[in-house]
């Protein structure tokens, strides 16, 4: 599964969950973020470039040789210079930039570590 951070003023820190890392996952998460749970990156990243939408912005997230998890927002006239970017990446998804035709697995916000809940999400 893909794990999505998002922090102070909408930054955002992606994370690939593992049964293996979710502890360190867990204790690097900042407080009262909101999370939203995505399904899992695709492994054929072709598939995924070649199903990008003409004419329309996408948020790209990639996981990279080294095992970190990258974003970034292309539209269809950085395609071709994206495609080179991401060639030797270890999986893929596209994510809609429109809210309405974005369909999360789970969002949720973090509380602190008291239990109590006082983000404003």
């Amino acid at each position: 599964m893909l794990l999505e951070e998002t922090y102070v003023r909408n930054a955002a820190r992606w994370h690939r969950l593992t049964p293996e890392n979710l502890d360190a996952v867990r204790a690097c998460l900042g407080p009262r973020v909101r999370l939203t749970v995505w399904p899992d990156l695709n492994a054929d990243v072709g598939a995924v470039l070649a199903a990008l939408p003409p004419e329309e912005s996408v948020e790209f997230v990639w996981e990279a040789q080294d095992g970190t998890i990258r974003h970034a927002v292309v539209d269809d006239t950085d395609y071709q210079e994206f495609t080179a970017l991401v060639a030797d990446a270890r999986a893929a998804c596209a994510l809609s930039m429109y809210p309405d035709e974005r369909h999360p697995l789970f969002v949720a916000v973090l509380p602190d570590r008291d239990g109590m809940l006082r983000a404003r999400w």
